[in-house]
C-alpha cells in the first residue's frame, strides 16, 4: 500500500500544479477577449452616435445608467440622461472619442474603458470650436448577454 502512496501523491501534486498554471492563462485570455469586445463596442457606440445622434448614443446605455457630466450634478437613469443629449442631434455637433485602455473583471460581467474625446461644434459667430477631454465608461454585461454602459463620466482637458 505504501508503494502506491508515493506515485499517487506525485500525480496529485502534478495535477494541482497544472491546474494552477493553466487556469490563470485561460482567465487572462478570456479577459483580453472581453477587453477587445469593449474596445470594439466603443467604436460601434461612437458610430451609432454619429449616425443616429442621441438615439444612437443612448442605445448603448443601460436603463439604470448614471452620467457624471463635467461641472454638473450627476444624472441617474437613461430617461433622465436622454433629456440632456439633444445636442448630439445638431448636425453641427460631433462627439468623437478614442479608447486608450480598459479591463474586465475576472467574473467577466463588469468592465471599464477610458480614453480621450473631442467635441466639435460651432460658436455663435459660426467659427468652429473644439473641446478636448478624457472619459471613463463602466460597462456591465446585461441579463441578455449584451454589454451596456452603466456609468459614464468625462471632464475637459486643455488642448493637447
Amino acid at each position: 500500500m505504501k508503494s502506491l502512496l508515493l506515485p499517487f501523491s506525485g500525480m496529485v501534486l502534478i495535477s494541482v500544479c497544472l491546474l494552477s498554471t493553466t487556469h490563470p492563462r485561460a482567465s487572462a485570455i478570456s479577459s483580453q477577449e472581453n477587453v477587445e469586445t469593449l474596445r470594439k463596442l466603443e467604436g460601434e457606440f461612437m458610430q451609432a452616435a454619429a449616425n443616429r445622434g442621441s438615439a444612437g448614443y443612448l442605445s448603448y446605455y443601460a436603463e439604470d445608467a448614471v452620467e457624471v457630466p463635467n461641472g454638473a450634478p450627476l444624472i441617474e437613469g437613461k430617461a433622465n440622461i436622454a433629456r440632456t443629449m439633444g445636442f448630439l442631434d445638431n448636425k453641427d455637433n460631433r462627439l468623437s472619442w478614442t479608447p486608450v485602455g480598459g479591463d474586465v473583471s475576472s467574473s467577466g460581467d463588469l468592465g471599464y474603458t477610458y480614453g480621450t474625446y473631442e467635441f466639435h461644434s460651432k460658436g455663435k459667430n459660426g467659427a468652429p470650436i473644439v473641446e478636448h477631454g478624457k472619459y471613463t465608461s463602466i460597462w456591465k454585461k446585461q441579463a441578455n448577454g449584451k454589454w451596456k454602459v452603466v456609468l459614464d463620466m468625462g471632464n475637459a482637458s486643455p488642448k493637447p
